[in-house]
């Protein structure tokens, strides 16, 4: 984990780095999810197709496996395009920084993979306020996580993670905290301020999960996703910690007796689970603390600037 982190001594030349110049404002944002609808209608004609010349269900896991990385596909290619022609003459962020600290990355990782666990599960307790989840809803999200467990795990564990961090965090997020604005007094200024970002990253993160169910701890997550990246700049991280979540729920929900469970006072006692909902905001609060110690590069956070192309 310490190597996954260390950081290099060569210029940002990954896959990431050919969307450094794309840097939206919220009109980029929003051309962003169009764009993503648009590959949403095109994963499902092309399921659509596959599933007419082959005979298979539509609703197979396969489907799933298909669809979500064309859903991608537009406004991966949009931003790519982008980036390469203001690459020209403008300076470009990193979608993948790091920024961790006197801690050093290993160990701010377990510590945030640690925190993604304990804000879901204090999320427990908003989710057990909601009304009962439509049945059409509740058999689409037990395929994805109860359905061929290396497909699940390939989809929720890896696909969802590394898209959608790279379109909400990479993208959105460090657009929006770096993006060129004029202010009231009609100076240009760089991006929005931080927590306007982060939340405003966030509520895009729980609008693409299309249903509230799944949107009110997604907004919350997006929110802890969103402080970490202007924290630390690590895009890898994010991922990380959207891997931990995602592949827990895949792994918790085939544990027998708790397949069936909607809420943690399912399987464990309301006293159990205060105790356990009181040391989970200790935690995030030693979290933030600790995290916090890490020093921005510029008020709007530790996306490191590429000065030349």
């Amino acid at each position: 984990m310490a190597a996954f982190f260390r950081k290099a001594d060569h210029a940002n030349t990954d896959l990431l780095s050919n969307y450094a110049w794309y840097v939206p404002g919220i009109g980029g944002m929003f051309l962003m999810l169009g764009l993503l609808l648009l590959g949403a209608l095109l994963g499902s004609l092309l399921v659509g197709a596959v599933a007419m010349a082959t005979g298979l269900r539509a609703s197979g896991d396969w489907s799933t496996l298909l669809s979500y990385p064309v859903m991608f596909i537009p406004p991966m290619l949009v931003a790519g395009n982008i980036s390469m022609r203001n690459a020209v003459f403008e300076n470009g962020y990193k979608l993948d920084s790091r920024h961790f600290g006197r801690l050093g990355g290993a160990i701010v990782a377990l510590l945030c993979m640690a925190a993604t666990f304990a804000l879901a599960f204090c999320m427990d307790a908003v989710n057990a306020l909601m009304p009962p989840m439509p049945e059409w809803l509740e058999g689409a999200l037990k395929q994805m996580t109860q359905g061929n467990i290396w497909i699940n795990l390939l989809c929720v564990s890896i696909f969802a993670p590394f898209f959608e961090e790279w379109l909400c965090r990479g993208i959105v997020l460090r657009g929006l905290l770096n993006y060129k604005r004029t202010d009231a007094e009609g100076n240009v200024v760089r991006g929005l301020k931080p927590w306007v970002a982060i939340v405003i990253s966030a509520l895009f993160f729980a609008a693409i999960h299309l249903n509230p169910w799944q949107a009110i701890p997604a907004f919350a997550l997006g929110c802890l996703f969103g402080w970490v990246y202007y924290k630390t700049g690590s895009l890898k991280l994010t991922m990380l910690m959207h891997c931990t979540n995602n592949t827990l729920a895949v792994l918790m929900s085939r544990v027998e007796g708790w397949e069936n469970a909607e809420n943690w006072t399912d399987i464990m006692s309301k006293t159990a689970y205060g105790i356990l909902f009181g040391v989970a905001i200790l935690f995030l609060a030693y979290f933030y603390l600790e995290v916090n110690k890490i020093q921005t590069a510029t008020p709007q956070g530790n996306c490191d600037e590429i000065t030349g192309s």
